[in-house]
């Protein structure tokens, strides 16, 4: 499943738990490039990360106690 993150509404975003969620819940699972994802994110541009389908579930539920706003792709 494809997802689009599109800004994090938190009011003091913690730039280290967005990274390990995104590390944690992309296919690709690569921390620099989860890092790298969550400074864009904050930047308030989109970020567009693969989900594996089995682990859909836990990862929304992981986007919205982080305030991520997100729109499902595919």
């Amino acid at each position: 499943m494809k997802l689009n993150l599109l800004s994090c509404d938190a009011h003091r975003p913690g730039k280290r738990a967005i990274a390990n969620c995104i590390t944690e819940i992309s296919t690709n699972g690569n921390a620099l490039l989860s890092n790298e994802l969550t400074e864009i994110l904050l930047e308030g541009d989109v970020v567009d990360i693969e989900v594996a389908d089995k682990n859909s579930g836990s990862a929304l539920r992981a986007l919205r106690k982080l305030d991520i706003d997100y729109e499902i792709v595919e």
